[in-house]
């Protein structure tokens, strides 16, 4: 072996010189890209809301998309619950609070799905001008994320009731849940630049 090569434990000193374990690690930088990603989106649209004024704002429903919020927001505590259930050891509890996550995040989906045909139908679409452009590519990422997080969340289920995780050995579970906390808190962020600020 070359005297260059790392061995797999060399690759992860890091993650234990900050007492993180090397998945959790490469959760917390991959999130520190996408702020960096969603940061971007958002002073985009920001600039433009407040150049163009954005008159098509008052096209959106509040109140739905307020509901939605709640519906995403739930979903966080049935993860916080899921991961809970297991580090006591309770399966059967974990695979319930996974299977309610992934109900959520679909009915959440599924309400934003609604959102964009109601708009769609008002003649507000990606190419419809700058709003359009700008509130589909930023909604339509975090839709997209939350996707792949249901997909992810459905994995995890899987693996858990195959018996994958234990009281000991749960960090697949956590993982998952830093990342769809990071969703639900970049959608409060997209929800009141979007939806409350004028």
């Amino acid at each position: 072996m070359s005297e260059h090569t790392l061995s797999h434990t060399d690759e992860f000193k890091a993650g234990r010189a900050l007492g993180l374990d090397h998945r959790k690690l490469g959760m917390w930088l991959f999130i520190a890209s996408e702020v960096m990603f969603f940061g971007g989106l958002i002073a985009t649209f920001l600039h433009y809301k407040y150049q163009l004024g954005f008159p098509e704002i008052a096209s959106l429903d509040v109140f739905q998309v307020g509901l939605n919020t709640l519906i995403l927001l739930t979903s966080s505590l049935t993860v916080v619950e899921a991961l809970s259930a297991i580090r006591h050891g309770r399966g059967g509890r974990m695979a319930i609070f996974l299977l309610l996550t992934i109900l959520l995040g679909v009915a959440f989906l599924s309400g934003q799905a609604y959102e964009f045909y109601k708009l769609y139908e008002e003649g507000i679409t990606l190419t419809s001008g700058v709003f359009g452009s700008a509130f589909f590519t930023l909604t339509g990422f975090h839709g997209l994320h939350v996707l792949i997080g249901v997909v992810w969340a459905i994995v995890v289920l899987a693996r858990g009731l195959r018996g994958a995780y234990t009281a000991e050995q749960n960090m697949g579970v956590e993982v998952f849940g830093l990342y769809w906390h990071f969703v639900d808190i970049v959608w409060i962020i997209l929800f009141t630049i979007i939806y409350l600020i004028p």
